[in-house]
């Protein structure tokens, strides 16, 4: 009989094993760097920092002072100031030795440090400060790569925040376009009823308190299906208070796509549009106009509709409202149409049917689970 001996699996060699503990120490390090630079996410980031240069100390400054030491040696923390303000003056790497850390406590590790720039952007945001007994060539270019990578962790952590600004900024801009009309509008129906209706202008008035709040609100980049479709429900009310049975509504909604997360004011702007631009001519010249919104589960998608009767338009401005066009008045469809984009890919833009004479559909596609999206 053959006899088989197991043996443990080979591992690889020193090399991968001392690769796979420098990428998992980096990896260790990221999401606090990716953070930004302050003194939280510095001393988080430090230890790992200090691991992966195998160094006796280390510290992470901002261009007036330490963040976060960590290690040995600390009592030397109040000298940084000195050695950033010379390494922001030389703009490069540079090595200070025990004239620069005078010590007198016996057996301190921190006899030389190596301070090396943090650079976004081509700004000097902070240093990089590796300590040890004494310098050497291989220390120094290893602190200049770390600190280079972590510049890196840095740049990235402000490209997302200038992402969150510009869709904050976005948001802001498709508040600034809800219609002064619509608003005036609103309030002028509900005073029309606080003699004849007393009660249905007391009801308007809370619908309205509602719409605004929710149109304004402050927090969440995303909000449930549900709930945008709870403000639209409030809008498309205050609508037929002032066009009465001249504005028919149909809301078709699968109940299992209501939970959806979806970006916050996605689907909203899209029917403030069937409205002014396709109804409101239709309705005030006594014709009936009709809105239908339709929300379906299709797959791993979500489909949403919103479909008007209207006069429609020319498909090449419905392609310049995409576009960004600034001189349209179109609510928001080039908005929505960047962020849907921004946040699930170019395959989830929107998709305009119109033409003259012939209403408009707008259909938004969104997934039913994707990384980073949660109301």
């Amino acid at each position: 009989m053959a006899r088989w001996r197991w043996r443990r699996p080979h591992l690889g060699s020193e090399a991968d094993r001392a690769t796979f503990r420098t990428l998992h120490r980096a990896s260790l390090a990221s999401p606090a760097l990716r953070e930004g630079l302050t003194a939280d996410s510095a001393e988080r980031a430090s230890r790992h920092l200090r691991a992966l240069l195998g160094v006796p100390a280390l510290a992470v400054t901002d261009t007036a002072g330490c963040l976060a030491w960590d290690g040995a040696g600390s009592h030397h923390a109040p000298r940084l100031p000195l050695l950033v303000r010379a390494t922001l003056e030389r703009g490069r790497t540079r090595s200070f030795d025990r004239g620069d850390l005078p010590c007198d406590t016996g057996g301190c590790e921190v006899r030389t440090a190596v301070v090396s720039p943090l650079v976004v952007e081509d700004r000097i945001v902070g240093t990089l400060v590796a300590c040890a007994p004494y310098q050497t060539a291989g220390l120094a270019r290893a602190a200049e790569e770390v600190a280079t990578w972590v510049s890196g962790q840095l740049a990235l952590a402000e490209l997302e925040l200038s992402r969150t600004r510009l869709a904050e900024a976005e948001v802001r801009a498709l508040r600034a376009q809800i219609s002064p009309h619509f608003i005036y509008n609103s309030l002028g129906a509900i005073a029309s009823f606080v003699r004849t209706d007393p009660d249905r202008a007391r009801e308007l008035l809370l619908e309205f308190a509602d719409f605004t709040r929710y149109s304004f609100r402050r927090h969440g980049d995303y909000t449930t299906l549900a709930e945008e479709l709870r403000s639209i429900e409030r809008y498309l009310l205050l609508e037929q208070a002032r066009f009465g049975d001249r504005l028919q509504v149909t809301l078709s909604v699968a109940p299992e796509v209501l939970p959806v997360a979806v970006p916050f004011l996605c689907v909203q702007p899209l029917v403030e549009n069937a409205v002014r631009h396709g109804l409101e001519g239709v309705a005030g010249a006594s014709g009936v106009g009709h809105v239908t919104i339709t929300a379906r589960d299709r797959g791993q998608d979500c489909v949403i509709e919103v479909e008007d009767d209207g006069a429609g338009e020319d498909p090449e401005v419905v392609r310049r409202a995409l576009a960004g066009d600034a001189a349209l008045d179109s609510v928001g469809l080039g908005n929505v149409d960047a962020r849907l984009r921004a946040t699930y890919g170019d395959e989830y833009g929107l998709v305009v049917e119109t033409a003259p004479g012939a209403g408009t559909k707008v259909v938004v596609r969104v997934p039913k689970f994707a990384a980073g999206v949660s109301a």
